[in-house]
């Protein structure tokens, strides 16, 4: 049986689940998922988009710029997701949006070009 990982928004009105392992789970650093999340980094899981439903509500989104859509939640304003075009059918998930997100630790990093520099966080055994 496929691992199942589920997960919504802050107030409840949107619920989804993602079906499988991971294909990674990474931070990122710029500046856009900055704006967007209102946090200092985020951290993403990234998933098939063929391998993760809404089970309650809707996901609204909003074009943040080209080639990227951002997802959120219409009712409490949680960030819940963000897909681009340079990663087809890859759906990307903030980690803080998973029940069981402390079972959802980074390996790596995006755009560590931009992370601020006051920031301090455990270093990976990589970086991207």
């Amino acid at each position: 049986m496929k691992a199942q990982w589920e997960g919504g928004c802050l107030c409840g009105a949107v619920r989804f689940r993602a079906t499988g392992q991971p294909q990674w789970v990474a931070w990122c650093h710029c500046e856009s998922c900055r704006r967007h999340s209102g946090g200092p980094v985020s951290v993403f899981v990234a998933f098939p988009e063929a391998e993760v439903e809404t089970t309650h509500g809707a996901v609204a989104t909003f074009r943040s710029s080209p080639g990227t859509v951002r997802g959120f939640c219409a009712t409490c304003g949680s960030t819940l997701t963000c897909q681009g075009d340079a990663r087809p059918g890859e759906l990307h998930i903030h980690v803080g949006a998973f029940d069981d997100a402390p079972a959802l630790a980074p390996s790596f990093h995006i755009y560590p070009e931009e992370r601020l520099p006051w920031l301090c966080l455990a270093e990976p055994a990589q970086t991207a």
